[in-house]
């Protein structure tokens, strides 16, 4: 693959890697987990080898997010820890879909996301993120049990 195709491929997907990072990491440093992850697999020459540069992609945001995640896993316990103290000092306001999902591990955001924002079947799933069709099942399960939990829905 060319320079240019690498180029002309960024350019067409961009948009949607961000907004996926966004999902994942939240709009402050999805533009960063995107750099990142495309940066790497320029790097690493990897692109030659994929089938479908979009899905490897959004499986090298996945994984860069996810170890972006790891890595702030601290700053990110104090900022909740915070937001909680704060919650009990404001009264309760409904919840919104960003703060349901960051409930969810990122793997869990990542499914949920590509299911259905992307209404990608299970397998083209299960390539992106480079993990086993039942793991992409079991996570959207996880996800479906948390949310469910969350909004105090009792229906299967």
């Amino acid at each position: 693959m060319t320079i240019v195709d690498v180029e002309a491929e960024y350019r067409a997907h961009a948009a949607d890697l961000v907004r996926y990072a966004t999902v994942l990491v939240g709009p402050h440093d999805a533009n960063d987990v995107v750099s990142d992850a495309v940066a790497a697999t320029i790097a690493r020459g990897s692109l030659a080898e994929a089938r479908d540069i979009r899905a490897y992609w959004f499986g090298a945001v996945a994984r860069t997010a996810a170890d972006w995640h790891r890595s702030s896993f601290r700053r990110r316990s104090r900022e909740r820890r915070a937001a909680e103290r704060l919650d009990t000092m404001v009264p309760s306001t409904p919840a919104d879909a960003r703060a349901l999902l960051s409930g969810l591990s990122t793997q869990q955001r990542a499914v949920v996301y590509l299911t259905y924002w992307l209404d990608w079947p299970v397998d083209r799933i299960a390539e992106a993120l480079d993990v086993s069709h039942g793991t992409v099942k079991k996570q959207l399960a996880r996800a479906r049990d948390h949310l469910r939990e969350v909004l105090g829905d009792d229906r299967p």
